[in-house]
């Protein structure tokens, strides 16, 4: 005759059971919550560092007209209006070109001329410039702007650093001219830009030469072609 298992024995292989059970329930659901948080730390991550920028600039052709203050070091300081063309051969480096126009006036000139009629210290004391330069655009950094809670626009800092010609009567040789700016952009094509440069060449005024700093402010838009980004 072979023994049956006892009460004590059934109840015993009852508890190992469940808890067999309850153990396997608990590492599948520990599992699961693993997996879920690297999902939601691996699309944090990549939303940070490595989503593609929704403006892309690299490849691309720029086309701003600019217009602002030009406040120069011998001249009293005037309007500034011009345009400039830029390819951008990445989403960081771009070559820029650019022309802008002005008025040179001088009102210390003005007045000694008035005091000192038979004396002519400029052909013109207030005579129309021309600015021909070219710069190496650098975008060192980028980011997003909500406006109060409503959509959100990309916006960028980028230095330039470039050479050029200033035309007027008393410049002389190239004109050096470095500087820092912002892009905000809207849409896939279209940005608005603020520039601040510092434009340094030698003039020659009432027979001194002097090394100047001539500051360039302006706020522009451009298109960027081809428009589908």
């Amino acid at each position: 005759m072979r023994a049956r298992p006892g009460p004590i024995v059934r109840a015993a292989a009852v508890v190992l059971f469940a808890s067999a059970v309850a153990t396997t329930a608990r590492v599948a659901k520990a599992q699961c919550v693993d997996d879920e948080l690297k999902e939601e730390l691996v699309g944090g991550r990549h939303y940070r560092g490595v989503e593609e920028r929704l403006f892309t600039k690299a490849y691309r052709h720029e086309l701003s007209v600019m217009g602002g203050l030009y406040a120069a070091d011998l001249y009293s300081a005037s309007w500034l209006a011009g345009g400039a063309y830029t390819f951008h051969f990445s989403e960081d480096l771009g070559l820029e070109a650019s022309v802008q126009f002005t008025r040179f006036r001088s009102a210390v000139t003005e007045a000694y001329e008035r005091r000192y009629p038979t004396i002519m210290v400029l052909d013109r004391v207030d005579a129309p410039g021309s600015l021909y330069f070219g710069h190496l655009i650098w975008t060192f950094a980028y980011g997003k702007l909500r406006w109060m809670g409503g959509g959100i626009s990309r916006f960028d800092f980028n230095m330039a650093l470039g050479a050029g010609v200033t035309d007027d009567a008393t410049s002389r040789g190239v004109t050096g001219s470095a500087g820092i700016g912002t892009k905000f952009f809207f849409g896939r094509w279209f940005a608005l830009r603020f520039d601040a440069r510092d434009h340094v060449s030698r003039e020659v005024l009432v027979g001194d030469e002097h090394l100047v700093n001539d500051i360039l402010v302006t706020l522009g838009a451009s298109a960027f072609i081809p428009f589908g980004g």
